[in-house]
């Protein structure tokens, strides 16, 4: 009796920080959308309060939609997103098939090398990245931005993927060598079907730093052409006025894609976390 009364207080403690945590990390995201939708002085005079018919407003998505190219800076910042976490689970992937797979002389080094760069911001090598792109023609390109953002995701999806590779049984790729499987059809057919849950860890983790960067936009890519949108969002600020309906807005519809690709990947995400806290 004493077992289960101090186990279901466990699970009640544990519930209600989760609950107290779940609440700190919406609330600016419901702050933001919530202010959204109501006049400049609304926002000002109760921004906690739900919008209603005296304050409920749309300016916000009106001047977005109208005075800023959002559509460009969105379609811009979605290339650079998709093709970013394309390379790095392609390239993250092989990698983490050819540590966890084949033993050869500095295979822990080269592991250890690639955990370095979780350790180390790439934010630190901003001016040598930026003498490179001058040197290689990229700047104001958004493929200065998928190299960058490709290289800042590697590390952890190597270390994650090589973790999850490692569980894998030795005798299910050793059958289809037996049965003429090539080895890139044993990492494509066998290998990555199993670690989809992984993948899809990686890719939720790797694409929000992408997604809401500002630093490498403001530096590599700062034309009117190539803006991302949290860049784009930066036109509504200005030095002495700031347009807080249009801000707002701008961030209120840059939030949708990362829910779109939480409930897209909520089930897997949540067996890669479980599944690499149990190893």
């Amino acid at each position: 009796m004493a077992k289960a009364t101090h186990s279901i207080t466990r699970s009640f403690a544990a519930h209600a920080i989760l609950a107290a945590y779940t609440l700190i990390a919406l609330f600016p995201v419901a702050v933001i959308i919530i202010n959204s939708f109501k006049s400049r002085k609304a926002i000002f005079r109760s921004p906690l309060s739900l919008p209603d018919q005296e304050t409920f407003s749309l300016i916000g998505y009106e001047t977005v939609l109208a005075q800023g190219d959002f559509f460009l800076y969105f379609q811009n910042s979605l290339i650079v997103t998709v093709a970013s976490l394309f390379f790095v689970l392609l390239f993250g992937a092989m990698a983490a098939f050819a540590l966890s797979e084949y033993r050869f002389r500095g295979n822990s080094l080269m592991g250890l090398y690639l955990a370095l760069g979780i350790m180390i911001p790439i934010r630190l090598g901003t001016v040598a990245i930026l003498k490179l792109m001058v040197a290689s023609g990229l700047v104001n390109t958004l493929t200065a931005l998928i190299l960058v953002y490709t290289a800042q995701g590697l590390p952890l999806a190597i270390f994650i993927l090589s973790e999850f590779m490692r569980q894998l049984s030795a005798d299910l790729k050793d059958a289809g060598r037996i049965d003429g499987l090539s080895e890139y059809r044993i990492f494509l057919r066998l290998v990555l079907p199993l670690v989809r849950p992984a993948m899809a860890t990686v890719a939720v983790f790797t694409m929000i730093p992408i997604w809401n960067d500002l630093w490498f936009p403001l530096i590599l890519a700062p034309a009117e052409e190539t803006k991302t949108i949290t860049l784009g969002a930066q036109v509504f600020i200005g030095q002495f006025v700031t347009n807080w309906n249009a801000v707002l807005s701008a961030l209120s519809l840059a939030i949708l894609p990362v829910l779109v690709l939480y409930v897209i990947f909520s089930r897997q995400l949540i067996r890669g976390i479980t599944a690499g806290a149990v190893k």
